[in-house]
């Protein structure tokens, strides 16, 4: 891997992290932040179109359901598409308060489209599934 493309996948890692710190928070705002305005998300079956739909969105949840909850991502890869391009795939699920594993049912695959705009990697779109149980 170039030197280059290292950065770039480093980059980007700290884009999630930042992410899944913000979550923990419980801060919409911050969750946000590295989203480009026209970002959208496909999340249990709903399009959320736009940061601010995104923000709003993540905002009641974090006051309601998702309050005290936090997640827990693995990578499972990246690729790159062109020079400003890239698909991060994860295996990721909600932690709620006083868990410490993700029950199965729960577990999602997900898609992340990054976007390099103004030097920033910033994450253009997101989209998650439920994990099939081995077998289907």
């Amino acid at each position: 891997m170039s030197d280059r493309r290292a950065a770039d996948e480093a980059a980007i890692e700290a884009v999630l992290a930042d992410s899944y710190r913000a979550w923990a928070a419980g801060d919409a705002d911050a969750m946000v932040a590295d989203y480009t305005e026209d970002a959208t998300a496909v999340m249990t079956g709903s399009l959320r179109d736009g940061r601010d739909v995104i923000r709003r969105s993540m905002a009641l949840g974090f006051e309601g359901p998702l309050k005290g909850s936090s997640t827990r991502n693995r990578r499972l890869g990246i690729r790159f598409l062109g020079e400003d391009g890239a698909i991060v795939v994860s295996e990721s699920g909600i932690l709620f308060a006083g868990e410490s594993e993700v029950p199965d049912p729960r577990k999602v695959n997900a898609t992340w489209v990054f976007e390099r705009r103004d030097g920033r990697w910033l994450i253009a779109a997101y989209h998650n599934s439920p994990v099939l149980a081995p077998g289907n």
